[in-house]
């Protein structure tokens, strides 16, 4: 009677432990802890292979003992044994560049020291004919007409002011660029040398707006998903860019 009762109790468990569920969790940075989203997970056992949400959440068929092999760019890959039927936290690590210390000579003025340096230069376009408001505010003397902003408007002068401050203007955001998205860095994520890396630099040459407000990691990582596509047609030459008039 003990034996048949001992039969029966581990063939309960055994189909207990080979029962497949469907479990859910949530995917975290494992440094900062904020959630990460479209992450892969992958069941060696099944094969079945599901992403996560945009709220990092996701659900998957396990059973216990499985592996899920967790995935994502710009983090490593990690393998998660499923323990039980309990909701899962996966923690992943960011991977990272380590970029060699770059020296920069101090004749080497920075995007910003350069603009300062042309506002010195043309400081009249920067001073008395850099008013573009055509209301005035005086103390005292309430709102009127500024005298600059017409003369601006209806002189050759005001006129070619302003446009050689637009000029300055561009050549800064054009620095801006240059001294982020530079030679030294992109073959260091890369590994191109000439001529690729130039013909690299110049199909994906990032906008301004993405350099001044992208990370360190995220400017990386874009470089680096630029890769694949370059080196799909490695000679294709560029455009050349639209010159302002």
């Amino acid at each position: 009677m003990k034996l048949g009762f001992l039969i029966v109790f581990w063939l309960m468990a055994t189909v207990a432990f080979a029962q497949e569920k469907t479990v859910q969790g949530l995917v975290f940075d494992k440094t900062t802890k904020e959630r990460i989203a479209r992450v892969n997970l992958r069941n060696l056992r099944s094969g079945q292979s599901v992403y996560n949400n945009l709220k990092a959440e996701f659900k998957i068929n396990i059973k216990v003992g499985d592996a899920l092999v967790v995935s994502k760019f710009g983090y490593f890959t990690d393998t998660l044994k499923v323990q039980n039927y309990n909701d899962l936290a996966v923690y992943l690590k960011a991977s990272s560049i380590v970029l060699k210390e770059v020296n920069v000579r101090d004749t080497v003025l920075s995007a910003k020291k350069k603009l300062e340096q042309t506002q010195r230069e043309y400081s009249k376009i920067y001073g008395s004919l850099n008013h573009r408001d055509l209301l005035s505010i005086s103390p005292g003397a309430g709102a009127g007409i500024s005298i600059d902003a017409i003369w601006n408007m209806i002189s050759k002068s005001g006129r070619n002011a302003e446009h050689l401050r637009q000029i300055i203007e561009q050549d800064y955001r054009t620095n801006v660029v240059d001294q982020r998205f530079n030679k030294t860095l992109v073959q260091q994520v890369t590994g191109f040398k000439d001529p690729q890396l130039t013909s690299f630099m110049t199909r994906y040459r990032p906008s301004y707006y993405l350099v001044t407000t992208a990370s360190d990691y995220e400017f990386v990582t874009y470089i680096k998903s630029n890769i694949k596509r370059f080196m799909r047609n490695p000679n294709v030459r560029a455009l050349p860019q639209l010159q302002p008039e």
